[in-house]
């Protein structure tokens, strides 16, 4: 599939002459299915293109037999089956990935590859494959992560119901700059809700992380789906201010600002896959609730988390499925409402993730 040329932006990410914090168009943030294609493809998002410093997601289509060649430069990058199965060899490493049918029906196993090296991709019977990365300093070991070992979470509660897959979170899966989530939100539903941000560095309180969403969409009765991202200005970056229309394929690039929801229109599931990546001094995943919405999390205490999730559990040999529908803290000496809850996200100013 041909690509657009890549888009060039300073450093600052604002176009000559635009003073600092102007809002940028929509479309600058919201990439639909093969506009940021190049050579091979189907998606190509580096910082360069970005406009940012760390985080990269590309996405690989091979048909039957066919393979891939990556050079992994200066930086990490995690390879993530969306559909089908593949070999990752890399060095001595010879990982095999069994993949799945696709994002809606099972938890994927994954491959993790170092900067500064070289890794060869095959699929004997085809597939699309998601390469999420991260520039970074560390040389860590290449590595297999088995779809047993993916923590599968349940947020929220009620029409904010919403699953996460954690293959790559910041205290699950080691990386050096690298974070990265699959979420689940079935039709009808609200996820990345209330809306959060993670755009400046508070010690404790909220990391810089730029962020990049990927959408895939389920069909319902032989009709393709919907569905629908906002993103509002926060006063700081570029003053990112994005409502999109997101079908399978499309991507949204977050480098500030308020994010969420991500509406699921009924009837059809949503799947996105979060890459994140930032300056910060640690790997953490820290943001900020919105002050006007950070209330919904005390209604979520009296709800209950949707009877449709989980859409599906990791095999056998993972941890339980979690769930966290309410309000931070630590964990409960008591007996919770639904089994295995850790604790949730939290209100304006404090650690953790709304998706």
């Amino acid at each position: 599939m041909a690509g657009t040329p890549p888009v060039r932006r300073p450093r600052n990410g604002r176009p000559p002459g635009a003073p600092a914090g102007s809002r940028r168009p929509a479309g600058e943030f919201h990439l639909p299915a093969g506009r940021a294609a190049r050579g091979p493809y189907d998606l190509d998002i580096d910082p360069e293109r970005a406009g940012w410093g760390h985080s990269s997601l590309r996405v690989l289509t091979l048909p039957p037999g066919g393979s891939h060649d990556l050079a992994t430069g200066d930086s990490e990058w995690i390879v993530l089956p969306l559909s089908g199965g593949c070999t990752v060899r890399t060095g001595e490493h010879h990982f095999r990935l069994h993949g799945r049918p696709d994002v809606f029906s099972a938890v994927s196993d994954f491959a993790y590859l170092p900067r500064d090296g070289r890794a060869r991709i095959t699929s004997d019977t085809g597939g699309r494959f998601a390469l999420a990365g991260a520039r970074c300093t560390r040389v860590l070991p290449a590595r297999y992560g088995p779809a047993s070992g993916v923590p599968v979470e349940l947020r929220g509660a009620g029409h904010c119901s919403r699953q996460v897959n954690n293959f790559a979170a910041a205290d699950t899966f080691a990386c050096d700059r690298l974070i990265a989530v699959e979420v689940l939100t079935p039709g009808g539903n609200w996820s990345s809700y209330p809306p959060h941000k993670h755009d400046e560095h508070r010690p404790g309180a909220e990391s810089e992380l730029e962020e990049i969403y990927y959408f895939e969409v389920a069909a319902a009765h032989g009709h393709p789906g919907l569905a629908y991202q906002r993103v509002t200005p926060s006063g700081h970056g570029r003053g990112t201010d994005v409502l999109a229309e997101v079908r399978t394929g499309d991507t949204v690039l977050i480098p500030d600002g308020w994010h969420g929801p991500s509406i699921a229109a009924p009837g059809h599931d949503l799947y996105y896959l979060n890459v994140m990546a930032g300056p910060g001094p640690e790997r953490r995943w820290l943001i900020r609730d919105h002050p006007d919405h950070a209330w919904v999390r005390d209604d979520w205490r009296h709800q209950e988390v949707d009877a449709r999730l989980p859409l599906y559990t990791a095999p056998p040999g993972t941890r339980r499925v979690r769930s966290t529908p309410h309000a931070p803290g630590p964990r409960p000496d008591r007996a919770p409402r639904h089994p295995a809850r850790p604790p949730d996200r939290p209100h304006p100013s404090t650690p953790g993730d709304p998706r």
